[in-house]
């Protein structure tokens, strides 16, 4: 995926199309383009698939972009933050959050990612149902705020507050702990449970989920009006 990152704090993936190529991407991702570039809008591989992405909470249809001849599709965030290019190889699929997936090359596949346990799903507050990337390319995903990424080694853990995961080496394995002590629950802000990844592998984190900035804009507009 030959693509560019502008705008800064208000990020754009600008990606140049030889004649056919083709992206697959979120319905709504395109923001303009040119050339003999053609919209297909489709299922993303069948009615599992869209139910899947259904439950992961993306759109249930994907937009596929042929180019017909040369030509450029941008794709801007929803929100403030940046867009990563990552690479997938056929031994290094990862698992991302909902709502973090933007587009894709061909080559590689989305399909739903189950939690192991069904308590980091219930009470994680990173979904029961994730989305899994493999097969072999390009991806694009959106981060709230700026990205953070860690390696951990075999056994390592990290402690993560709720939204604030993006995406983990399929090779990481997720969970959740509840948070220690009856004061703590109740006066720390932090809620009851923690969401745990453990590697090996890396994981990409985000300092400003959407979730938290709208509470906190939410918060303020009513404390004003009060």
């Amino acid at each position: 995926m030959n693509c560019e990152i502008k705008g800064g704090s208000f990020p754009v993936a600008i990606c140049n199309m030889d004649a056919g190529t083709a992206i697959n991407c979120e319905t709504g991702a395109m923001s303009w383009m040119n050339g003999g570039i053609k919209m297909q809008t489709n299922t993303g591989g069948g009615i599992g698939k869209m139910i899947g992405r259904a439950f992961a909470g993306e759109s249930v249809f994907m937009n596929r972009y042929v180019a017909e001849s040369p030509g450029m599709l941008a794709m801007a965030a929803k929100s403030p933050g940046e867009i990563r290019k990552i690479a997938i190889t056929p031994d290094r699929p990862i698992v991302v959050q909902k709502g973090s997936f933007l587009a894709m090359d061909e080559g590689v596949d989305l399909s739903i990612f189950f939690q192991k346990k069904i308590g980091a799903g219930f009470f994680g507050g990173e979904g029961f149902i994730m989305n899994k990337l493999s097969g072999s390319g390009d991806v694009l995903l959106e981060i709230d705020g700026a990205a953070i990424e860690y390696d951990l080694a075999a056994g390592e853990k990290m402690t993560i507050d709720t939204g604030y995961l993006v995406m983990m080496d399929a090779t990481c394995s997720i969970d959740i702990v509840m948070i220690k002590g009856v004061g703590n629950m109740i006066f720390g802000g932090e809620g009851l449970f923690n969401t745990v990844i453990t590697g090996p592998g890396k994981i990409m984190i985000q300092t400003q989920p959407l979730i938290q900035f709208a509470t906190a804009i939410a918060s303020m507009t009513s404390s004003k009006q009060g």
